[in-house]
This record gives C-alpha cells, structure tokens and sequence, in this order.
C-alpha cells in the first residue's frame, strides 16, 4: 500500500502541467481509498495542493465503505480537506448485502450515513443496485424509501452488471432484463417525485447537490487521473495508465508514467459529446453543434432525432430522452454518431 501511495506522489509529479489549475474537483475513488490511512490521505491532498493548486471551494470526494467510517476518520479525512463522501451502500436490505459478500449490514449502512452527516458532510452521496437477483420492485422501493428518509442528498443507482470471467458469471447469475428497465424507470418516478433532479441516466441529486466532478465528465472538461487503469483528458488528447499494479509501479520507480493516449479527431470528439450529452437531464444542445461542427452537422442530426420522437423530445432546441430513452440511450447515440465530418 505504501508502495503505491509513493507512486501516486511521483505520478503527480511527473503529469505536472497536464492540466490547467486552479482544481475545482478532486475525487479519490476506483477502488476503496477509506483503506488508506488518514496520514497517507493527508499527504496525498498537501502533495495535490503543492503542485496543482486546489480552488477554496473545490469539491473533494473519498469513496468510502460503510464499515470503513468511524468519527476519528471522519474528523480526519475532513481535516485534510475531503468535503464529500460517496458512500458504497449498495443496498438496505440484508439479504442483498450477504449475497453481495458486502462487509457491512443494513443497520452500519444507515449509522455511516448518519455519522457522516453529523461530521459535517452534507454533500454526501450513495449507491445503490437494482436488478439483482430476488430483489421484488417492493424491495427496490423500500431501498429508495430509506435513502429519501435518510435525507441523502445524491444517489447513484446502478443495475447489476454480470461481467465475463467473473466469480459472478461463473455462478450462473442470471439478470432480468426487463425487471431492470423496471426497476430503472420505477425509481427514476420515486426519486423525482421526492424532488431529486435525473440529471444523469444514473444519478439523481436534490436541487444544488449535483456531482461535480462527475459532471465535468459528461462536458468534456480536462482531468488528469493518478494511478494504474486511470484516464487523463486535456480537451485534446485522452491517455490511460496500464492497469498492472506491478508494471505500474515499476514504469513510475524509472521515472515514467506507463500510459497509451490518442488524439481525438473532430469526428471523434462529436461522436463523444453525442454518447454524453444525451445522459443528461440538460441533453444534446444543437446549437452548440452548429456552432463548434458546423450547421450542416446540426441539420443531419435534427433530421436523425426524427426518428426518435417517441424516446426524445426537443425543448429549445436540445434533444433530451425520455425517461423511457434513457433505456435505449447507447443504441440511440450509435445511431446518431457521425463517420465523417
């Protein structure tokens, strides 16, 4: 672990000038960084501030299990500058989080929450699954019920995915389709009634409460990513860390960051801004296409959203699904990618 928190300071190092400061968001996650000690988070945060200046009222987020918050770490990872917490639930009921192999129950799930709150956290969000097996649309409700009592002000709710050559495939899982599009479009209904904006296929968020650093991903700002598997953008040019910890590890020791990139084509960066554009609540702004491809662009597309009136609709002149479109939102944004431009 102290190997890695290393090559985490020298990667930052290394990538200084990548992005222009000062940062508005920081987000430690892809894994379960609440393992790393408050010391090496403290350090992490002071190296951070040290090469890229971080702005007063950045958003700083640590994903975080629920067995992993205590209030001495709470105090901590405030002290160092973590302002937001996103906190992998999972689900309220006991019979998912055995069968998940979850090391917390129900009642440290809802005490997590609560701690959090207490220490100042008001920004913290949650995650949820649905889709799995056994889970009725009455537990999928009781799930999204908690979490609306909770008064957590942002969930990401996710339906199981069974990846190939997992433990989980290897079980024989089988995943309903259908009961997820449910279950999907049945808590998109719960949480808006409740007041939370869908401002993104899979997340929903009480007025001020968005994502931040998630959403700069679905606008296309720069980030830079530390570590094995992470992604760096610069407006230009998009790279990617080896995802071998050891090879990782090894490339940094010598003095470089082990990454492939590629420089995005205009084609290529249309065709991105479609795919993202269309998970947001805000949607596909074709004057912005106009503006940035060109009008002919923006007349192609206007004649291809035709062919979705039924999942879309148009609203000063933003293309945004339905709540049923969002099922459909990877085919609908194949269907609208260009070639060639």
């Amino acid at each position: 672990m102290q190997a890695m928190v290393d090559a985490l300071h020298r990667e930052m190092e290394l990538s200084r000038g990548f992005i222009e400061p000062p940062i508005d968001t920081v987000y430690f996650g892809g894994g379960t960084p609440s393992l790393l000690s408050t010391h090496s988070i403290e350090g992490l945060m002071r190296a951070l501030a040290e090469r890229y200046p971080i702005a007063e009222d950045a958003e700083v987020t640590l994903e975080a299990n629920p067995d992993d918050i205590f209030p001495e770490r709470l105090d901590a990872w405030k002290a160092s500058g973590i302002n937001r917490l996103s906190i992998g639930v999972q689900s309220f009921r006991e019979e998912d989080l055995r069968w998940m192999n979850r090391a917390h129950d129900a009642a440290q799930a809802r005490e997590a929450i609560l701690l959090a709150r207490g220490a100042g956290f008001g920004h913290d969000s949650i995650d949820l699954i649905y889709g799995t097996p056994g889970l009725t649309d009455a537990d999928w409700e009781r799930n999204i019920r908690t979490a609306i009592e909770l008064g957590c002000p942002h969930l990401s709710c996710y339906a199981l995915t069974v990846e190939p050559r997992t433990a989980l495939a290897a079980s024989g899982v089988y995943v309903d389709p259908e009961a997820q599009a449910r279950q999907f479009l049945l808590g998109a209904e719960w949480l808006t009634l409740a007041g939370y904006e869908h401002y993104e296929i899979s997340n929903f968020a009480l007025p001020g409460h968005r994502s931040r650093h998630n959403s700069s991903y679905w606008q296309g700002m720069p980030y830079l990513g530390l570590g094995p598997s992470a992604h760096s953008f610069d407006g230009r040019v998009r790279r990617w860390n080896v995802s071998n910890n050891a090879l990782y590890l090894q490339s940094i020791a010598a003095g470089a960051v082990p990454y492939e990139e590629e420089v995005l084509t205009p084609v290529q960066r249309l065709n991105e801004y479609i795919m993202t554009s269309l998970r947001t609540m805000e949607g596909l702004d074709l004057e912005k296409i106009a503006s940035t491809w060109g009008e002919s662009v923006r007349v192609i597309l206007e004649r291809k959203a035709g062919a979705y009136e039924a999942r879309a609709r148009m609203v000063d002149a933003r293309m945004i699904l339905t709540p049923e479109g969002k099922l459909f939102a990877d085919g609908i944004a194949a269907d609208l990618f260009f070639e060639d431009i």
